[in-house]
Formats: structure tokens, C-alpha cells, sequence
């Protein structure tokens, strides 16, 4: 079979023919994979056929009563879904570039901006881009990039500068750092707090592979905080780390705009701001550089620093970051 079909090497299967194909794969049924396609079951075999000849080898055991796929027909089932989901990503981004703000978003989110961010995002979206499919995914800042240099996500939501080669960097804003304290600490309720108090806190933080843990370490150690000064790592949430300031355990560091949501859970916590300059960071949309959506995303990025003025945040006027 392989002698005879060597002159048909050169035949590129047709995207019908590979629809065709895995749509027979997914049911193993020739009606029934006729009809999820909307091709009539002649034209269906005929396709399968057409696309066996073309790559020289069987897909399909043909029986009376069942269709199975043969070993090459189980290989070559996963390629074929994997081109046509391709395919689709492709008229996907296609439709995106002539009508902005329509199709697929996939937008990718840090744990400590997500639950105090999010609403703004999904209220504007909801508002202004009706049309535009919002997918949101939560995870590590590593894991964000890995997937935006992936294509597995479109638009990062999270803490800056990252410096990675082939990313760029649209800044929303910065926020300052807050001091939580359990209730009573003599810390509690001042304004005035100078850096140099951080040197001898027991300070809880987030685990490893958090951003917001590693801003905190930088903030500590420029405040000249020393290694053996007394770090407790035990919280994987913003949420838990505050019950455990609660519960007396330490003292930790918190994003303005997680302030409010936090602490309002607990009666047993207080606060106390830096005097200026307060330790602060920077949240920005973060895309793949030369992306095709880029002025989409630029101006997503306009909307959401005018959206988000009324945060307690200092809004960018979109300088590089």
C-alpha cells in the first residue's frame, strides 16, 4: 500500500476532510457524525476516504456493525483536533482584528489582584464590550507568562515589572502598601509609620511563588531588615493571612485595594499607613509584544485606568512601565 501511494504524498488533506475524519472519530458512529457536522453520511465516508488515500494510510476498520478506528486512525485523531482547534483559534483572531472587542478574551490573573480588581473589570466588559467573551483564569505569576508566551492566554492582569524578553507592559496604576496589625498593637491607626518599623515585626506572608510575597521581601530588606529577622510563611491567600494576624501571629503587608474587603471581615484587626514615601506597586496589563490585538488592548487598558479612578489606587496616564 505504501509503493502505491507514494505519488499521493504530496496531497494536503482538506479541512473538510479532516472535520469529517475527527467527527467519526468522536462518535464512531457514520450517521451520527454526519449529523453533528451537518454533512450527509455519503459525503462523510466519501471525505474519509478522500483524506486516507491522501495521507497513505487506513484511519478506519469498517465492519457491519461498528466503526473502529485503526492504530494509525487512533494517532492521527488527536493531530486532526488539534489542527482544527487551531484552525478555530485562527478565525477566532481573524474576527477579533476586524471588530475589536468581539470573540474570545483570555485573561489571565493574579490571586492578590483578582478578588478586589475583578469587579471593575467585569463591570466595564459588561458594560462597554457586550459583546467581547471575558474568560478569566487565576493563577502564579509564572504560570501567567508561561501561558501568554504559550497562547494559551490573550492579557495579563497582575503586579509589575516583570521583565521578560517578548512581553510588554501597559500600567493601570500603583497602590501603597498597608500595615495590618492585630487590634491594640501600638502601630494601630497611625499614619506615620516609617519603613525602618519593619525591621523587627514578626511579619506573616504568602507562600513561595507569590509576587506579592517577594515585593514585601524587597520592601523589608530595604527598610534594612536583616535575614534572621523572624519571617512566618504559612498562608497561601490574602484571606488566610489576615486571620492569622488576627489570631496574633504576626503582622503582615496588604495592597490598598485589598484593605477594605479584608479587614472588614474582622474586628480583631487594625491598620496603620508608611509616611511618604509609602512602599508601593505597580498593576498592569501585561500582553505578548507585536500581539495582533495590540490596539485593543491599549485601549482596554485606557478604560480600565479610567474605570479604576475611583479606587483607592494613583491611576497612570499609560507611560511605559
Amino acid at each position: 500500500m505504501a509503493h502505491g501511494n507514494q505519488g499521493n504524498r504530496h496531497k494536503q488533506p482538506s479541512l473538510s476532510q479532516l472535520r469529517a475524519f475527527a467527527a467519526v472519530a468522536e462518535y464512531l458512529h457514520f450517521r451520527d457524525a454526519a449529523a453533528a457536522i451537518g454533512m450527509s453520511q455519503p459525503a462523510l465516508s466519501g471525505a474519509v476516504s478522500a483524506l486516507e488515500e491522501a495521507l497513505g494510510v487506513q484511519l478506519i476498520e469498517r465492519t457491519t456493525r461498528k466503526v473502529l478506528l485503526s492504530p494509525a486512525g487512533e494517532r492521527l485523531a488527536v493531530r486532526a483536533r488539534v489542527v482544527l482547534d487551531a484552525v478555530g483559534e485562527l478565525m477566532e483572531e481573524a474576527e477579533a482584528v476586524r471588530a475589536p472587542f468581539t470573540g474570545v478574551l483570555r485573561l489571565g490573573v493574579i490571586p492578590t489582584v483578582a478578588p478586589y480588581l475583578l469587579p471593575t473589570v467585569l463591570r466595564l466588559v459588561q458594560e462597554r464590550y457586550p459583546a467581547l467573551d471575558l474568560q478569566v483564569h487565576e493563577e502564579q505569576t509564572a504560570s501567567l507568562v508561561e501561558g501568554l508566551g504559550a497562547g494559551r492566554l490573550d492579557l495579563l492582569l497582575l503586579a509589575v515589572p516583570l521583565g521578560v524578553h517578548g512581553v510588554s507592559e501597559l500600567p493601570l496604576f500603583d497602590e501603597d502598601f498597608v500595615l495590618v496589625m492585630e487590634r491594640g498593637h501600638p502601630l494601630g491607626g497611625r499614619t506615620d509609620i516609617p519603613r525602618l518599623a519593619l525591621r523587627e515585626l514578626p511579619l506573616l506572608l504568602l507562600d513561595e511563588g507569590h509576587c506579592l510575597r517577594d515585593q514585601a521581601l524587597d520592601i523589608c530588606r530595604e527598610a534594612g531588615r536583616t535575614e534572621g529577622a523572624p519571617v512566618t510563611t504559612t498562608a497561601a491567600g490574602l484571606s488566610t493571612l489576615v486571620q492569622l494576624v488576627a489570631g496574633g501571629l504576626g503582622v503582615t503587608l496588604l495592597p490598598r485595594t485589598a484593605v477594605n474587603i479584608e479587614t472588614a471581615r474582622n474586628d480583631a484587626l487594625t491598620t496603620g499607613y508608611f509616611t511618604d514615601p509609602a512602599p508601593t506597586r505597580r498593576v498592569a496589563l501585561a500582553m505578548r509584544t507585536g500581539a495582533a490585538r495590540h490596539e485593543e488592548f491599549e485601549e482596554f487598558a485606557a478604560a480600565l485606568r479610567e474605570a479604576m479612578r475611583s479606587l483607592p489606587v494613583r491611576v497612570t496616564e499609560g507611560d511605559p512601565a
